[in-house]
Parts: structure tokens; sequence; C-alpha cells
């Protein structure tokens, strides 16, 4: 029974030396010193805000992209003990000593070592040469400007580490389709695609053109599947379910659950809750929530609310009166009704609060039981502190004259009667019979009169009232009311049951606090929405950067970006690439198309220069390296943001891994005698000590060390746009 035992259990492994030596190389050019310099470098200012956030679980929004990579950054801020207690405000300024620098910078600096050996194995994926392959890597490995973006707290190396894995993930998908599919191997490289992809987007949303890249690719291998006549109509739709699941549904899922996650972590009100709604902000810990806890939830006749506008630009507001009046005349020479103002402050104050009364009845109490206020229903708004009625008539608007004025209503016993009737609108309603519900509706205000709606005016640099409205945002009633624009919308933030009638004890009342019992929660999926909005639409000023670039400056490497300067020595680190390999992968590039161009008009005329299977492999080549550089580097032509130099980087590892494969072209199919290839081989190795060379050069401002001398700083300047920083004694 024991007889196994007789014989030793033997276990063999197969180590690919040429992969493991890349992954030690790559973990040493990318960890060694990772803690150079304790101070804040580049963006790492921008950054560390969200880590210091995420630790002390306050809410956020960046505008810049999901929420994925900045978790994986607070994750090393988290390993390594950190408590989110650092003022992140200048560039250069020393960490101080509860700061795990080293922890914070790890998984950057571990993704971008990583990209090493996943280089090497997408070109044996690809069916290049394990030559080419090693090659390859290399090029990745001495490339200056990936190393410095790696070894700090940023996301580019963690992009690109998400971005290769994908490519890698479904080339091995592809090769093992011919020989077992559906099997347990295929099935992990297919699902382990779909998810290096939402990681890629989730990281930052430049991941989106390497995912839309690899769902084309995987169309068309799928529609070249459909002309196979072995496959039958069950195993065809098997396939086109498979790939929608790992390619689509499993993305989406893992998008939605980083989501997820990120609000799970950030339950805490913080600084960026006026950019979201009242309902979103009540779902917050603090801030509104604890104002607004336990409000009750319909509006009634006698509700006491204030009405906070949907559009919060240039600045969140809530409808406010006072008891100044608008001028007689304005400085233009036009006459005002001069009525009570109606304006939109940006401030909490007892002037917000307004009172739902119903036309028919002089009550300002809510009845016993309430009478919810529906869709439909008309109301008159009392301004709780001056009990006046909120008016709109044919009387031209101070700023806005093509609308008309609103104001509370002052009798002054001429012929300007009193236009104070209000239809509520839910915009947002399920059904024509809803009731008007705290936070959660969404309602426009149409004057019975005129069918004029109530709306903060919008203008680009914001419309505030000149001194005698104290700079308020003016409020109109505005005719031409296509459509549901958000400044025509509002929502009740605070809210409660109004139950004094005398005016003394009303105003107590409104300067105390609401407490009532009753919760309003949004669902996982509404914040999802409302969130993902802001990030898509939220536009902070474009503002002139000192290194920022033009798309068309990255390919010549026209610019530079000074990441850190030593404060009293020459140490500093720059984003600056190895300029060799740069200039090498723009000439791969240009070869590849002429080369391409060449090929098609030769078939066309059934001239076939290169062998058929040579002729694939030059095609899916192209597909993934020069398809991969187009898609990541030509939509920034489209895009209105400020551009640095760092958002090449992508598709530059795209390019770079096209040198070898067009060096191993060069080699098999054009130098013929073994004389050329010798020479060829020599011209290799010769480029080779030149990249390595110009590596080693430009290594102390990719590292920070050692500090060089200004003679030698201004022997770095090898072009006339560079900014190599040189200190003034």
């Amino acid at each position: 029974m024991l007889g196994f035992l007789k014989n030793p259990i033997v276990v063999t492994a197969e180590i690919n030396m040429n992969l493991l030596a890349l992954t030690v190389m790559g973990l040493i050019s990318r960890l060694r010193g990772l803690s150079y310099p304790r101070a804040i470098v580049f963006d790492e200012v921008y950054y560390g805000q969200f880590v210091s956030l995420y630790m002390k679980r306050i809410f956020f929004v960046d505008d810049s992209g999901p929420p994925f990579g900045h978790m994986l950054l607070a994750l090393g801020g988290y390993l390594g003990g950190f408590d989110g207690n650092f003022l992140w405000n200048r560039i250069g300024a020393e960490y101080s000593l509860n700061v795990p620098v080293w922890s914070l910078r790890l998984l950057p600096a571990l993704a971008g070592a990583l990209c090493v050996p996943l280089a090497y194995q997408i070109l044996v994926e690809m069916h290049f040469s394990h030559c080419a392959a090693l090659g390859g890597a290399l090029l990745i490995l001495l490339e200056n400007s990936l190393i410095t973006q790696s070894r700090f707290m940023l996301l580019e190396s963690i992009l690109i580490f998400f971005i290769l894995l994908a490519v890698l993930c479904f080339l091995k998908f592809c090769n093992s389709q011919s020989c077992s599919a559906f099997s347990g191997s295929w099935w992990f490289w297919l699902l382990l695609t779909g998810v290096a992809c939402s990681c890629a987007v989730g990281v930052k949303y430049m991941g989106l053109f390497t995912y839309m890249l690899l769902l084309v690719i995987a169309g068309l291998h799928f529609w070249h599947m459909v002309e196979d006549q072995n496959l039958s109509n069950a195993s065809l739709m098997c396939h086109f379910v498979a790939r929608g699941l790992a390619l689509i549904i499993i993305p989406v899922t893992m998008y939605l659950s980083f989501f997820y996650v990120h609000l799970a972590l950030l339950y805490r009100s913080g600084p960026h809750d006026q950019i979201m709604t009242s309902a979103f902000q009540a779902s917050l810990e603090g801030g509104l929530a604890r104002i607004t806890q336990g409000q009750p939830l319909e509006v009634a006749y006698g509700s006491q609310i204030t009405l906070r506008n949907v559009l919060g630009k240039p600045m969140q507001c809530w409808l406010h009166s006072h008891k100044n009046t608008y001028p007689i005349r304005y400085d233009n020479g036009r006459g005002s009704s001069h009525q009570q103002q109606v304006t939109c402050y940006p401030f909490k104050d007892v002037n917000n609060w307004w009172i739902v009364k119903d036309p028919g009845m002089q009550q300002l109490v809510v009845s016993n039981p309430p009478r919810p206020v529906r869709h439909g229903h008309i109301v008159q708004l009392v301004h709780g502190i001056t009990t006046r009625y909120l008016n709109t008539h044919d009387v031209a608007a101070p700023l806005s004259p093509h609308a008309q004025e609103v104001s509370c209503y002052i009798d002054y016993n001429i012929s300007m009667p009193a236009q104070n009737l209000w239809r509520v609108e839910i915009v947002n309603r399920e059904s024509d019979t809803d009731v008007w519900k705290t936070i959660l509706s969404e309602v426009r205000f149409v004057h019975v009169n005129t069918s004029a709606v109530l709306k903060v005016s919008v203008r680009l640099s914001g419309a505030s009232l000149p001194e005698w409205g104290y700079r308020q945002l003016e409020v109109v009633g505005e005719k031409l009311s296509k459509g549901y624009h958000q400044s025509m919308v509002w929502n009740v933030e605070e809210h409660r049951y109004g139950k004094s009638q005398e005016q003394k004890e009303r105003e107590v009342e409104l300067h105390s606090p609401t407490q009532m019992d009753i919760s309003k929660n949004l669902s996982f999926m509404a914040r999802f929405a409302e969130l993902q909005w802001k990030i898509l639409t939220l536009k902070n000023e474009d503002t002139e950067h000192k290194y920022s670039s033009s798309a068309l400056e990255w390919i010549t490497m026209d610019t530079n970006i000074a990441y850190w300067l030593h404060p009293t020595s020459g140490a500093q680190i720059h984003l600056i690439g190895n300029i060799l390999i740069w200039a090498s992968a723009n000439v791969a590039a240009l070869i590849y198309l002429c080369l391409s161009l060449w090929y098609l008009v030769r078939r066309r005329r059934r001239i076939y220069d290169i062998p058929e299977d040579a002729w694939r492999l030059w095609v899916s080549a192209g597909r993934i390296c020069v398809g991969g550089w187009a898609v990541n580097y030509l939509p920034f032509f489209l895009m209105e943001k400020t551009l640095f130099l760092y958002h090449y980087l992508p598709a530059l590892t795209f390019q770079i891994l096209l040198i070898p494969i067009i060096l191993q072209h060069l080699s098999n199919h054009l130098c013929r005698s073994l004389l050329s290839k010798s020479m060829f081989s020599a011209f290799i190795v010769a480029w080779f000590s030149l990249v390595y060379l110009v590596y080693c050069t430009f290594s102390p401002v990719t590292y920070g060390a050692p500090s060089l001398s200004v003679t030698e700083l201004k022997n770095l300047r090898w072009k006339d746009s560079w900014n190599i920083l040189i200190r003034k004694h």
C-alpha cells in the first residue's frame, strides 16, 4: 500500500533564464534607491492628496479618470502604515517621518519592472525569435523615461503594465485557439485578457484605446472563424458568447466594482462634496448628511425648505432673498420693479428658507395629516423671514434683459398685481402622480401667468449682481424654456414640517435644526452614475503649464519635464528619454509603413517577396505594435486638455516593441548573403552599445544621482528645447 514511497518524489521545472534575468534586471533598475529623493516629485503632489484622503476615508472626485489606479497607490500607503497626515502643498517639499516613501512608490516601480519580462513574452508569443524578444525587453529596460516614470507615485507605469498584460494574455489566447479551444488554458487567458483590459481602463481612460484595439482584433479574428466550414453554428455561437462574456461583460462588471470599492472606502464628507447633488452629499457621513439626517421625505403644504440649484456652476447656490430691493434704475438707465431682490446665494443662510403654501389657504403650517405636493400642483413660495411671495412679471431682469425679473412681491398700491403662482414639475418623475420628495426630486417651477421657468442665469463668467445685489447670482424667469437645462432645475436640500403660524415663532423655528425619522440612501448605481458623469464632465480650468507640450513635440522628444531639483546641489530628475531609442522607434515605424506599402503593391501584381507565413506574421505584428502606437497617440491631437510628455509613454512602448521586429525582418528577408548578415549583426551590436551609452549618460537625471556640475548639466542639453536646470550661484 505504501509502495510508492520506495522511490523519491521528483519535481522538475523548466526555467527560462532569459525571462528570469530580465525580471531581476527590471527589478534592480526600478527599485534601487527607491526612497530617494525623500521629497515630493512632480505629480506626487497631486496623487499624494488622494492617497491621504483614502487613508482618512474622505470622499473626493478626480476628473483625470477612474479610481482603480488611485486605490493601488493608496494600497501602497496602507501597507506602509501611512495615516494620511501630510500636507501635499508643493513639489520638492521634504516628506515627514510618518510618510512611507518606499511603500508608496513600490507598486508603480514593480509594475514598471514587470513590463520588461512582459515585453519579452509578447514578442515570443508573436512568434519572433528569442533573440529579438530579448532585444525588445532590453530596450524597455534601458529606456530612461520609462524608468523615471515608474520610480515615483505616478500611474503611467501601472497603466503600461496592464496594457502589456492584456496584449500578452490575448496573444496567448489566440495561440491556444487552434489546438485547444475551450480548454482550461484557453479560458484562463481569455478571461485574464478581459480582467487586464478592465484594470487598464480603471487606472486611466487612456487604457480604453488598447482595449478597443483588442476588441477590434478579436472581432476580426471571430469574423475569419465564421468562414471555417468545419465549425458548426453551435460552436460559433459558443465562441461568440465566450468572447462577449470575457471581453465585455467581465470588464464592465470589474469597472463597476472599482467604483463600488471606491465609494465603500470613501464614506465621509469631504472638500469635493459641493459639486455633487444634495442626494449624493446626504449619503456621506458628516457634512450635509449631518444637517439633513432624518428630514421628512415628502414635501407638503406648509413645508419649510431650502432650494439648491442642480447645476452647481459657477458655484453651488440656494434660492435666496433679503429685505433689499432692486434699484429703481440700473446703471444702463433701464428701470426695475423696485421690489425685493431674489438671488442665488452660495452659502447656507437663514434667508434661504422658503415655505410651500397652498394658494387656496392662508395657513403656513403643515396640516395633520400632511398634504403632500405632487407633480403638476400649483404652489406659492413664501420667503420664510420676510413672508413675501416669490413673484415674476414682465419686467426685464437686471443682467439678462431677455428674461423676466424674479422678485418677492411688495404691494406698492400701483398697477402691478402680484403674479406668484408656480406649477411644480418633477423632472425625474416616474409617473404624473409622483410626490415631491426631499433631496431626491429634481423640480422645475413654471410661472402660471407667463410660463416662464425659474432659473439661475448661466454665463461663462457667471452672472453676479453688482454691489447693490451683494455679488450674488442672478435668478430670472426664462420664457424660452426648451428642454431641461440644469440651471432650471432645483431640489429640496433642507426640509422641515412647519409648526408655527406666528412669524416670530416661525423665525425661531427656521433657525433651529431639523430632527425627524426618515433616511434617504441612494443606491450604488445612482451614486455610480452621478460620480461617473462628474468625472467625465468636470473640467478644471486649463492653465498653461511650464512643462506642457503638444503631441507633435513628443515624437522627436523636443520637450522634457523637470521632476525634481535638489535644494542645494545640482542633483535633479527629469522625464527625458533615451533619444537613440526614440529615434530608432520612429525609423522602425517608418520602415514598417514603407515596406507594408511596397509589399501590398507587389502582392497586388501577384509578386510575393516574402513567404505567406512571414507575411501573416508581418501583418499581425503591425496590428499590435503599429496599431497600439496609433491608438495611444493619435487621439491626443483631438483632445482639448493640458498635455505632457508622459502621455506618450504607452504609445512609445508599442513603438519600441516594433524595433526588434523590424531588425529580425530585415535580417531574415533582406540580408541574403552571409557577409551582409554578419555586417548587419555587427551593426546591431554597435547600435545596442550606443543605446546603453546614452542610457548611462542620462542616468544621473533619471535617478537623481550623482549630482552633476554645471558643465556636465550643460553637456546633457542635446537639444536647445530641453530645459535642464542650471543653478545660479
